[in-house]
């Protein structure tokens, strides 16, 4: 069943907070969704479906939906990491296909930033360990998994989310004779649009010199490759398209939908490629566009070579020509071919609980509305497209992709 014209996005909402230290997490998930509901003119009382991931604390959507007084007939907790509010439009606008919820309502929320803090605190209160060296903080994990991939067989070897990037970015540049300085323009363009964002946590305006002059995190990724770590949250909502007509807000229309994982395939891997390259086509062909139709693109930001990925498995550019892609600003707003993250994305705004698939929406939204900041809204902008990378793109991952347009 196509989802095209079966639901548009009627709200959405980013949390300004990038340090939480004196709010919860529940309390961030009830400030976003109070927000897109105020956005909407909609009322906890419209919602019949609530759509959350691994970020929603207790039992997940039974804990948030009994904190927010919701009354309920759908409900959803996908978990695949930062793709998950992506594919949670997707699912919702399904849901509302097939009949099973009439407004749907997405939020994701957490406060790592604060919680690091907080866990160095009581480190620092704790004093020496036995060694007579400062304790390590320790944060509150889950217990791990004995059947787990990661713990069986990879964290004997040490791997780290920078280290497993900076392995896709390696492969890339041996491949494609990418060069740091290419990727650095990524960072370079959204910087660009951040200092227009009062909320985003870096808002200085960077060259290509400063990001591959910056530390060297894993080679060849800088600490300005990275993206930032924050608190915070965002919510969207969605509608059946009846509903959606009758609110005073620009109809965004969901058009396009594509989810797909990919994984160590027993040792058949291609570092070359993300998920994005089976998800993004699946949207195209349910929207009905080409690549070449997108006038503005939102693209998780967890690293620059996340970006350079996507453009290149999306259908922007060939694989290999993503770094001449994005030289000269091809990114930047009002001057390059693609404007992306407008906002700033993870890499200078805001990468809310370690997953910044909301934030993509939120800002593609944002943009077909017309309510970007002046400065780098994209004129006209008829057709976005929104894509989210959850997990780690030199292991197991998942892509989602949705395609927006502006009716």
């Amino acid at each position: 069943m196509s989802l095209n014209g079966k639901a548009a996005i009627v709200g959405a909402y980013e949390h300004p907070t990038r340090n939480a230290e004196n709010l919860s997490v529940l309390r961030l998930h009830a400030d976003v969704a109070k927000g897109a509901l105020a956005d909407a003119g909609l009322t906890r009382d419209d919602i019949d479906g609530y759509f959350c991931a691994g970020d929603a604390p207790g039992l997940g959507s039974a804990t948030v939906a009994e904190y927010l007084g919701l009354k309920l007939r759908h409900v959803d907790s996908t978990e695949c990491g930062g793709s998950a509010p992506i594919l949670h439009v997707a699912h919702a606008a399904a849901a509302i296909a097939a009949g099973r919820c009439n407004v749907a309502l997405i939020t994701l929320a957490g406060r790592p930033r604060a919680a690091m803090a907080e866990a160095q605190a009581r480190a620092a209160a704790a004093g020496p360990g036995k060694d007579g060296k400062p304790a390590k903080p320790a944060l509150a994990l889950r217990p791990p998994d004995p059947d787990c991939p990661e713990l069986a067989f990879e964290l004997p070897y040490g791997p780290s989310t920078q280290n497993l990037y900076a392995m896709v970015a390696q492969r890339h540049m041996h491949e494609f004779g990418t060069t740091s300085e290419q990727l650095a323009w990524i960072k370079v363009a959204a910087s660009h649009h951040a200092q227009h964002n009062p909320n985003a946590m870096l808002r200085k305006v960077v060259t290509v010199d400063d990001v591959v002059n910056s530390p060297m995190v894993s080679d060849p990724l800088h600490r300005l490759d990275c993206c930032v770590m924050s608190d915070g949250g965002g919510a969207l909502i969605v509608a059946r398209p009846e509903i959606a007509r009758q609110l005073k807000r620009p109809l965004v229309m969901v058009r396009g939908t594509g989810e797909a994982p990919k994984h160590g395939m027993g040792g058949r891997i291609d570092l070359t490629w993300s998920a994005a390259a089976w998800s993004g086509p699946r949207a195209f062909e349910e929207a009905g566009i080409t690549p070449a139709q997108i006038q503005y693109a939102s693209l998780y930001d967890s690293f620059t070579i996340t970006v350079l990925m996507q453009l290149e498995d999306l259908g922007f550019c060939k694989k290999g020509e993503g770094g001449r892609f994005v030289m000269d600003g091809g990114l930047i707003s009002g001057v390059g071919r693609l404007p992306f993250n407008t906002d700033g994305g993870g890499l200078c705004n805001n990468h809310p609980a370690n997953r910044g698939g909301v934030t993509k929406v939120i800002e593609a939204v944002r943009q077909l509305r017309g309510e970007a900041h002046p400065a780098v809204q994209v004129r006209d902008c008829t057709w976005a497209l929104a894509n989210g990378i959850g997990g780690a793109l030199a292991s197991r991952h998942t892509a989602g992709t949705l395609i927006l347009e502006r009716v």
